[in-house]
């Protein structure tokens, strides 16, 4: 039973090596010549491994948190203080951990590290640095020649790396304190001109606040509320007293003068006795006649009574002996005489009112005609203690705004905490067996494959040139 053929591609194959394998006699040549860089490669990789000096990384790793801060202070009667700190990593064009990463490799920074280390600052090494993508991370490593150097370098790299951080808040709250500083002192000195010209103004108007002018506004009011209450008691009394004097029949000096008589005790008892000898002159008269001698005794008494009476109210009112005796007759009767001081008391009241609406017609000009200068001294008061509130509310949210700042370092340069302190490294980083090893065998991988290459470098040139 016949075998089954190979395939084609394999038998191309075939022909391929067998036309490109060389004699046998050149076999040793070629072994050489493979001998000599495979010699080279695994020479250098074991140089490596018997001639590098140990090198032990200490590994450590910052983070920065990515939250911003915020702070509200609430003055009241004043305003208000805000401060807002937003996340250093809120921008796109600015990273933070970038900067930390060129503060660490600065020149400053390793100088510092390395006499903190005690070592030779010029000499000291530079760590290497790795930025974790998508994350807030800082990775470092810190070679030396034993463990325990590593790790005193990295934790001697991460005060210097600190250090350097605290001098720069305190450069720029010293530099913001200084510019805050002067703008204080300017505000302040806004303030004190604003409370200048408003106690200037003050004491050159006497118009102190705003309620003293609404104060002023309010008594012209009353007094004009008091006007025209005075003015109906006025209207009042006066009808009264023409009423008065209309149903007695009688004018007010009149009546005044009745009371006057009525008031006087002397005036009173003549005119008693007038009254009484008058009544018995009338009684005696029916009975006898005109000569008899009681009659003309009583009309003699009579006669001089009245006379007597005439002159002492002559003497109480000024009027004449007539008058007089008429205002007797008025000033008989008890009711006319409470009439009279009804009268009188109208009159006086009349008077009083009068009087007072006076005054008050007297105060409400004088006021009204200041009335446009009260309301001017008004205005500019408004104006001066606006501007006074205003200066100090400025100064104050400035004062608050000053310590909310100050209550937050980590504004320009954010908090860095250490995630894993400096380790102690646990094996040496290099020269490593591995590495080496594979570089070696990667080595002669190719130096293979380009020996291969020229072994089969005819048979593959007429295959892709049949006619060269």
């Amino acid at each position: 039973m016949a075998g089954t053929a190979p395939p084609r591609f394999l038998l191309r194959l075939w022909v391929v090596v067998r036309d490109g394998l060389p004699s046998v006699g050149r076999y040793r040549r070629y072994l050489v010549a493979l001998a000599l860089p495979l010699a080279l490669a695994w020479g250098l990789a074991l140089g490596y491994l018997l001639l590098a000096p140990d090198r032990f990384d200490s590994k450590m790793t910052l983070i920065l948190p990515g939250t911003g801060v915020g702070a509200s202070m609430n003055l009241e009667s004043i305003g208000q203080a805000t401060t807002n700190t937003s996340s250093a990593f809120s921008s796109p064009s600015l990273s933070p951990t970038e900067n930390y990463k060129r503060l660490l490799m600065s020149d400053l920074v390793l100088r510092e590290a390395g006499r903190i280390a005690e070592e030779d600052e010029n000499a000291f090494p530079a760590p290497s640095i790795k930025l974790v993508d998508q994350t807030n991370l800082i990775e470092l490593r810190m070679p030396a020649a034993s463990p325990e150097l590593a790790q005193a370098r990295m934790a001697a790299l991460q005060q210097a790396f600190r250090a350097a951080l605290d001098d720069l808040r305190q450069d720029e709250a010293r530099t913001r304190e200084e510019a805050d500083a002067s703008r204080i002192s300017e505000l302040e000195r806004k303030v004190d001109e604003a409370q200048q010209a408003l106690l200037d103004f003050q004491g050159k108007t006497g118009l102190v606040s705003l309620d003293q002018f609404a104060g002023r506004i309010t008594a012209l009011d009353q007094l004009k509320a008091n006007e025209r209450d005075r003015r109906v008691r006025l209207s009042e009394t006066g009808a009264a007293a023409s009423r008065l004097a209309s149903t007695l029949d009688v004018s007010l000096p009149e009546a005044r003068r009745a009371m006057q008589l009525k008031a006087d005790p002397e005036f009173q008892e003549l005119l008693g006795r007038y009254a009484k000898i008058s009544a018995q002159h009338s009684e005696s008269s029916g009975t006898l006649g005109e000569a008899h001698a009681t009659i003309e005794e009583l009309s003699a008494e009579k006669d001089a009574l009245q006379t007597s009476l005439a002159n002492r109210g002559s003497e109480l009112t000024g009027l004449e002996g007539g008058k007089v005796i008429e205002l007797a007759d008025l000033a008989v009767s008890n009711t006319r005489e409470s009439l009279f001081a009804s009268l009188s008391e109208r009159d006086s009241d009349r008077t009083g009112h009068g009087a007072a609406l006076s005054e008050l017609r007297r105060q409400i000009a004088a006021q009204t005609a200041d009335a446009d200068t009260q309301v001017e001294q008004a205005a500019i008061l408004a104006d001066l203690l606006r501007d006074l509130r205003v200066a100090e509310a400025v100064f104050s949210s400035a004062l608050a705004r000053l310590d909310t700042n100050k209550s937050d370092p980590f504004a320009s340069y954010p908090l860095v905490q250490t995630l894993e302190a400096p380790s102690l490294p646990r094996a040496k980083s290099a020269p490593s067996p591995v590495f080496a090893i594979a570089g070696a065998a990667g080595a002669t991988l190719l130096i293979l494959i380009g020996s291969l290459l020229l072994w089969l470098r005819q048979p593959i040139i007429r295959k892709l040139l049949p006619n060269a």
